[in-house]
Protein backbone atom coordinates (compact mmCIF):
# COMPACT_ATOMS: atom_id res chain seq x y z
CA UNK A 1 0.00 0.00 0.00
CA UNK A 2 3.07 2.55 0.63
CA UNK A 3 4.65 1.93 -2.44
CA UNK A 4 1.24 2.00 -4.45
CA UNK A 5 0.96 6.07 -2.29
CA UNK A 6 4.48 6.79 -3.27
CA UNK A 7 3.74 5.89 -6.96
CA UNK A 8 0.68 7.53 -7.41
CA UNK A 9 2.33 10.68 -5.32
CA UNK A 10 5.37 10.41 -7.66
CA UNK A 11 3.24 10.58 -10.76
CA UNK A 12 0.91 13.25 -9.75
CA UNK A 13 4.40 15.56 -9.03
CA UNK A 14 5.33 14.41 -12.66
CA UNK A 15 1.94 15.48 -13.83
CA UNK A 16 1.92 18.86 -12.45
CA UNK A 17 5.44 19.35 -13.38
CA UNK A 18 4.45 18.52 -16.93
CA UNK A 19 1.31 21.03 -16.96
CA UNK A 20 3.02 24.18 -15.39
CA UNK A 21 6.08 23.37 -17.94
CA UNK A 22 3.58 22.93 -20.84
CA UNK A 23 1.23 26.31 -19.99
CA UNK A 24 4.33 28.25 -19.29
CA UNK A 25 6.18 27.46 -22.76
CA UNK A 26 2.50 28.06 -24.43
CA UNK A 27 2.97 31.94 -22.21
CA UNK A 28 5.99 31.98 -23.64
CA UNK A 29 5.16 31.68 -26.98
CA UNK A 30 1.82 33.95 -26.74
CA UNK A 31 4.06 36.72 -25.24
CA UNK A 32 6.60 36.71 -28.32
CA UNK A 33 3.68 36.81 -30.66
CA UNK A 34 2.13 39.62 -28.89
CA UNK A 35 5.27 41.23 -29.24
CA UNK A 36 6.03 40.69 -32.91
CA UNK A 37 2.58 42.16 -33.46
CA UNK A 38 2.97 45.40 -31.57
CA UNK A 39 6.39 45.50 -33.52
CA UNK A 40 5.25 44.94 -37.20
CA UNK A 41 2.17 47.20 -36.31
CA UNK A 42 4.25 50.18 -35.03
CA UNK A 43 4.12 51.46 -38.43
CA UNK A 44 0.61 51.92 -38.86
CA UNK A 45 0.41 53.34 -35.17
CA UNK A 46 2.89 55.92 -36.14
CA UNK A 47 0.84 56.82 -39.61
CA UNK A 48 -2.41 56.99 -37.62
CA UNK A 49 -0.62 59.22 -34.95
CA UNK A 50 1.17 61.63 -37.58
CA UNK A 51 -2.48 62.10 -39.35
CA UNK A 52 -3.64 63.35 -36.26
CA UNK A 53 -0.75 65.80 -36.05
CA UNK A 54 0.59 69.90 -36.94
CA UNK A 55 3.35 69.50 -39.70
CA UNK A 56 5.97 71.08 -37.14
CA UNK A 57 4.96 68.14 -35.07
CA UNK A 58 6.57 65.67 -37.60
CA UNK A 59 9.77 66.93 -37.20
CA UNK A 60 10.90 67.26 -33.55
CA UNK A 61 13.10 65.11 -31.64
CA UNK A 62 12.68 63.04 -30.04
CA UNK A 63 9.68 62.05 -31.80
CA UNK A 64 6.10 62.40 -29.67
CA UNK A 65 3.29 58.93 -30.44
CA UNK A 66 0.41 60.88 -29.24
CA UNK A 67 -0.60 64.41 -30.88
CA UNK A 68 -0.29 67.84 -28.93
CA UNK A 69 -2.77 69.46 -30.50
CA UNK A 70 -4.98 66.96 -32.01
CA UNK A 71 -5.97 68.00 -35.96
CA UNK A 72 -8.90 66.17 -37.20
CA UNK A 73 -9.01 68.52 -40.12
CA UNK A 74 -6.40 66.84 -41.41
CA UNK A 75 -8.76 64.22 -43.25
CA UNK A 76 -11.05 66.96 -44.48
CA UNK A 77 -8.46 69.28 -46.17
CA UNK A 78 -7.23 65.85 -48.04
CA UNK A 79 -10.07 65.85 -49.92
CA UNK A 80 -10.11 69.52 -50.38
CA UNK A 81 -6.24 69.58 -52.03
CA UNK A 82 -6.57 66.96 -54.45
CA UNK A 83 -9.90 64.85 -55.72
CA UNK A 84 -9.85 62.39 -53.20
CA UNK A 85 -13.39 61.64 -53.15
CA UNK A 86 -13.36 60.46 -56.63
CA UNK A 87 -9.77 58.65 -56.38
CA UNK A 88 -11.77 56.64 -53.85
CA UNK A 89 -15.00 56.27 -56.16
CA UNK A 90 -12.41 55.00 -58.85
CA UNK A 91 -10.86 52.34 -56.59
CA UNK A 92 -13.87 50.94 -55.14
CA UNK A 93 -15.46 50.50 -58.93
CA UNK A 94 -12.16 48.40 -60.02
CA UNK A 95 -12.06 46.04 -57.05
CA UNK A 96 -15.94 45.73 -57.20
CA UNK A 97 -15.32 44.61 -60.51
CA UNK A 98 -11.87 42.57 -59.83
CA UNK A 99 -13.78 40.65 -57.00
CA UNK A 100 -16.90 39.96 -59.35
CA UNK A 101 -15.28 38.63 -62.06
CA UNK A 102 -12.35 36.44 -60.48
CA UNK A 103 -13.99 34.87 -58.10
CA UNK A 104 -16.79 34.02 -61.06
CA UNK A 105 -14.69 32.89 -63.39
CA UNK A 106 -11.60 31.20 -61.15
CA UNK A 107 -14.70 29.39 -59.43
CA UNK A 108 -15.75 28.29 -63.18
CA UNK A 109 -12.55 27.10 -64.35
CA UNK A 110 -11.29 25.33 -60.75
CA UNK A 111 -14.91 23.51 -61.28
CA UNK A 112 -13.66 21.99 -64.30
CA UNK A 113 -10.30 21.09 -63.42
CA UNK A 114 -11.84 19.34 -60.39
CA UNK A 115 -14.78 17.89 -61.25
CA UNK A 116 -14.39 16.66 -65.12
CA UNK A 117 -12.20 14.30 -66.20
CA UNK A 118 -10.96 15.03 -69.53
CA UNK A 119 -7.82 14.20 -71.65
CA UNK A 120 -5.17 16.74 -70.81
CA UNK A 121 -6.47 18.02 -67.74
CA UNK A 122 -3.75 17.08 -65.43
CA UNK A 123 -1.38 18.76 -68.27
CA UNK A 124 -3.65 22.02 -68.33
CA UNK A 125 -3.82 22.23 -65.08
CA UNK A 126 0.09 22.85 -64.82
CA UNK A 127 0.45 24.76 -67.97
CA UNK A 128 -1.92 27.63 -66.22
CA UNK A 129 -0.26 26.68 -62.63
CA UNK A 130 3.30 27.93 -64.75
CA UNK A 131 1.78 30.63 -65.78
CA UNK A 132 2.11 32.26 -62.19
CA UNK A 133 6.04 31.90 -62.66
CA UNK A 134 5.49 34.75 -65.40
CA UNK A 135 5.89 38.46 -63.70
CA UNK A 136 3.92 40.74 -64.86
CA UNK A 137 6.90 43.13 -66.39
CA UNK A 138 7.39 40.65 -68.71
CA UNK A 139 3.95 41.37 -70.18
CA UNK A 140 3.50 44.95 -69.13
CA UNK A 141 4.57 46.54 -72.74
CA UNK A 142 2.43 44.47 -75.38
CA UNK A 143 -0.18 44.90 -73.04
CA UNK A 144 0.28 48.63 -72.94
CA UNK A 145 0.41 48.63 -76.52
CA UNK A 146 -2.48 46.57 -77.34
CA UNK A 147 -4.63 49.01 -74.79
CA UNK A 148 -3.35 51.90 -76.88
CA UNK A 149 -4.23 50.18 -80.39
CA UNK A 150 -7.90 49.56 -78.87
CA UNK A 151 -7.69 53.13 -77.10
CA UNK A 152 -8.42 52.40 -73.51
CA UNK A 153 -5.66 54.44 -72.17
CA UNK A 154 -6.21 56.43 -69.24
CA UNK A 155 -9.44 55.05 -68.87
CA UNK A 156 -10.10 52.36 -65.88
CA UNK A 157 -11.36 49.63 -69.01
CA UNK A 158 -6.92 48.05 -68.75
CA UNK A 159 -7.82 47.68 -64.80
CA UNK A 160 -11.18 46.00 -64.93
CA UNK A 161 -11.59 43.78 -68.14
CA UNK A 162 -8.34 41.57 -67.76
CA UNK A 163 -10.14 40.33 -65.09
CA UNK A 164 -12.41 38.35 -66.63
CA UNK A 165 -9.98 36.47 -68.81
CA UNK A 166 -8.93 33.56 -66.08
CA UNK A 167 -9.79 34.62 -62.93
CA UNK A 168 -5.65 34.47 -61.66
CA UNK A 169 -3.98 31.41 -61.45
CA UNK A 170 -3.99 31.02 -57.92
CA UNK A 171 -7.78 31.98 -57.20
CA UNK A 172 -8.30 28.88 -59.58
CA UNK A 173 -5.63 26.33 -57.64
CA UNK A 174 -7.24 27.61 -54.36
CA UNK A 175 -10.64 26.76 -55.36
CA UNK A 176 -10.07 23.84 -57.11
CA UNK A 177 -8.07 22.64 -53.90
CA UNK A 178 -11.17 23.37 -52.02
CA UNK A 179 -14.28 21.85 -54.22
CA UNK A 180 -11.61 18.93 -54.25
CA UNK A 181 -12.44 18.25 -50.58
CA UNK A 182 -16.63 18.33 -51.51
CA UNK A 183 -17.48 14.71 -52.08
CA UNK A 184 -18.33 13.49 -55.28
CA UNK A 185 -21.19 12.02 -53.90
CA UNK A 186 -22.95 15.03 -53.76
CA UNK A 187 -23.17 15.42 -57.35
CA UNK A 188 -23.92 11.88 -58.04
CA UNK A 189 -27.08 12.33 -55.87
CA UNK A 190 -27.85 15.73 -57.78
CA UNK A 191 -27.13 14.11 -60.87
CA UNK A 192 -29.52 11.08 -60.07
CA UNK A 193 -32.49 13.79 -59.88
CA UNK A 194 -31.72 15.45 -62.62
CA UNK A 195 -29.66 18.71 -61.85
CA UNK A 196 -26.92 20.03 -64.31
CA UNK A 197 -23.19 20.75 -64.19
CA UNK A 198 -24.06 24.22 -63.84
CA UNK A 199 -27.45 23.66 -61.62
CA UNK A 200 -24.60 21.33 -58.94
CA UNK A 201 -21.89 24.68 -59.81
CA UNK A 202 -23.92 26.88 -58.81
CA UNK A 203 -26.29 25.30 -56.15
CA UNK A 204 -24.07 22.53 -54.72
CA UNK A 205 -20.37 23.96 -54.56
CA UNK A 206 -20.61 27.54 -54.66
CA UNK A 207 -22.79 27.12 -50.87
CA UNK A 208 -20.61 24.82 -49.84
CA UNK A 209 -17.69 26.44 -50.62
CA UNK A 210 -18.06 30.32 -48.65
CA UNK A 211 -14.51 29.89 -46.73
CA UNK A 212 -12.58 29.68 -50.16
CA UNK A 213 -14.76 31.69 -52.34
CA UNK A 214 -14.35 34.30 -49.35
CA UNK A 215 -10.72 33.84 -49.01
CA UNK A 216 -10.61 34.59 -53.18
CA UNK A 217 -12.70 37.87 -52.51
CA UNK A 218 -10.29 39.34 -50.08
CA UNK A 219 -7.37 38.85 -52.06
CA UNK A 220 -9.13 39.84 -55.06
CA UNK A 221 -9.93 43.28 -53.60
CA UNK A 222 -6.57 43.66 -51.62
CA UNK A 223 -4.74 42.98 -54.78
CA UNK A 224 -7.22 45.69 -56.86
CA UNK A 225 -7.20 48.20 -53.91
CA UNK A 226 -3.33 48.53 -53.32
CA UNK A 227 -2.42 48.17 -57.30
CA UNK A 228 0.00 50.66 -58.23
CA UNK A 229 2.18 49.28 -61.48
CA UNK A 230 -1.30 49.15 -63.52
CA UNK A 231 -2.63 52.81 -62.71
CA UNK A 232 0.97 53.82 -63.18
CA UNK A 233 1.38 52.32 -66.71
CA UNK A 234 -2.92 52.86 -68.27
CA UNK A 235 -3.85 56.33 -66.64
CA UNK A 236 -2.61 59.93 -66.97
CA UNK A 237 -5.28 62.31 -65.99
CA UNK A 238 -5.44 62.72 -62.13
CA UNK A 239 -9.16 62.33 -62.10
CA UNK A 240 -8.79 58.73 -63.29
CA UNK A 241 -6.32 57.97 -60.60
CA UNK A 242 -6.97 55.35 -58.25
CA UNK A 243 -5.73 55.89 -54.63
CA UNK A 244 -2.53 53.91 -54.89
CA UNK A 245 -1.64 56.34 -57.96
CA UNK A 246 -3.13 59.44 -56.01
CA UNK A 247 -1.05 59.02 -53.09
CA UNK A 248 1.86 59.15 -55.28
CA UNK A 249 0.64 61.86 -57.04
CA UNK A 250 -0.09 63.63 -53.92
CA UNK A 251 3.44 64.11 -53.69
CA UNK A 252 4.07 66.85 -55.74
CA UNK A 253 0.57 67.96 -56.32
CA UNK A 254 0.19 71.86 -56.08
CA UNK A 255 -0.38 73.32 -53.09
CA UNK A 256 -0.67 76.44 -51.35
CA UNK A 257 2.35 77.99 -51.64
CA UNK A 258 4.63 77.21 -48.57
CA UNK A 259 1.94 74.64 -47.20
CA UNK A 260 3.01 71.39 -45.70
CA UNK A 261 1.84 68.13 -47.04
CA UNK A 262 3.32 65.60 -45.33
CA UNK A 263 0.80 65.47 -42.45
CA UNK A 264 -2.09 65.58 -45.13
CA UNK A 265 -0.06 62.45 -46.96
CA UNK A 266 -0.08 60.44 -43.48
CA UNK A 267 -4.21 61.28 -43.01
CA UNK A 268 -4.69 59.99 -47.36
CA UNK A 269 -2.33 56.86 -45.91
CA UNK A 270 -4.41 56.20 -43.29
CA UNK A 271 -7.74 56.34 -45.31
CA UNK A 272 -7.07 54.21 -47.71
CA UNK A 273 -5.37 51.40 -44.99
CA UNK A 274 -9.11 51.41 -43.03
CA UNK A 275 -10.95 49.29 -45.79
CA UNK A 276 -8.19 46.42 -46.04
CA UNK A 277 -7.95 46.09 -42.90
CA UNK A 278 -11.93 46.41 -42.07
CA UNK A 279 -12.23 43.44 -44.83
CA UNK A 280 -9.62 41.54 -43.13
CA UNK A 281 -11.43 41.76 -39.70
CA UNK A 282 -15.24 41.30 -41.10
CA UNK A 283 -14.22 37.96 -42.84
CA UNK A 284 -10.94 36.42 -41.18
CA UNK A 285 -13.13 33.46 -40.02
CA UNK A 286 -13.90 32.69 -43.78
CA UNK A 287 -10.19 33.73 -44.83
CA UNK A 288 -8.50 31.37 -42.56
CA UNK A 289 -10.81 28.29 -43.04
CA UNK A 290 -10.41 28.81 -46.38
CA UNK A 291 -6.46 28.62 -46.52
CA UNK A 292 -6.51 25.74 -44.05
CA UNK A 293 -9.13 23.77 -45.93
CA UNK A 294 -7.71 24.32 -49.56
CA UNK A 295 -4.54 22.34 -48.72
CA UNK A 296 -6.45 19.25 -47.20
CA UNK A 297 -6.37 17.10 -50.51
CA UNK A 298 -3.74 17.37 -53.26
Amino acid sequence: METTSVMRADKSVKHGSEYWKRYAWRGVIYLFTIALGIIFMLPFIWTLSSAFKNPWELYIFPPTWIPQEPRPYNFVRVFEVVPFARWIYNSILVAFFNVAAQVLVASAVAFGFSRFRFKGRNVLFVMMLSTMMLPVHVTIIPTFLMFRYIGWLDTLLPLIVPAFFGGGAFNIFLLRQFFMTIPLDFDEAAYVDGASSFTIFAKLIMPLSKPAISTVAIFAFLGSWNNFLGPLIFLNSARNFTVSLGINYFKVAPLDAGEPRDHLLMAASTLITLPGIILFFAAQRYFISGIVMSGIKG
